[in-house]
């Protein structure tokens, strides 16, 4: 294991007469994929969010409840309010009328075995196309929050990836040049200091 000194911190902008043009570029790319990382995250994230709650919002205004009326009896045998779990739903066929005028049939979660002619609630978009319950406020910010942080940070990884490889390679090209500066002053030693067969 290579031993390492103490942590000295911003040690790559301090004056060292050690310190190669390598170590500056370095250090200017470690700064800019930072100030990249940070920037890009939380701009994609903030778009994001934003995006996001704007279209939850205009589904809010534009998406209507409508009655519709089962066509025929639903699947399953009916059950008594009290013992029905909320989450008990088949697949039930209704019909509604949209606010043009227009009919329309479909598919809606319905309680097993409800009646035909079983009034429903249904939610359609301004075409009257069925469509989900749209989000509450609240739901929409949590929504929205969490495709932000998912957002933000797959956009963050760019630059932070980009920086961490380009470091890498600097990092490759300075060790090769100690290989390079090493093998130049190796024989004022003496002898090879690795060579085959020393014990």
């Amino acid at each position: 294991m290579a031993f390492r000194g103490p942590k000295v911190w911003l040690w790559r902008w301090r004056r060292n007469p050690l310190k190669r043009r390598a170590d500056a570029v370095e250090a200017w790319v470690v700064l800019g994929t930072c100030l990249f990382t940070v920037l890009a995250g939380v701009l994609a994230g903030l778009a994001a969010t934003h995006s996001v709650e704007r279209g939850l919002a205009r589904e809010r205004v534009e998406w209507r409840a409508v009655e519709g009326h089962l066509t025929e009896k639903a699947p399953g045998t009916a059950l008594a309010r009290s013992g029905a779990a909320s989450g008990d739903r088949v697949w039930g066929k209704v019909r509604w009328t949209a606010p043009d005028g227009s009919r329309h049939t479909g598919q809606v979660r319905v309680r097993p075995g409800s009646a035909a002619g079983t009034e429903v609630t249904v939610w359609t978009d301004p075409q009257g196309s069925l469509v989900t319950k749209p989000a509450t406020a609240a739901e929409a910010r949590l929504r929205a929050s969490l495709i932000g942080v998912l957002v933000g940070a797959g956009a963050a990884l760019i630059p932070f990836v980009g920086g961490r490889m380009l470091c890498g390679r600097l990092e490759r090209r300075r060790i090769a040049q100690w290989d390079v500066e090493w093998a130049g002053f190796d024989p004022l030693w003496g002898r090879k200091t690795w060579a085959d067969g020393d014990t």
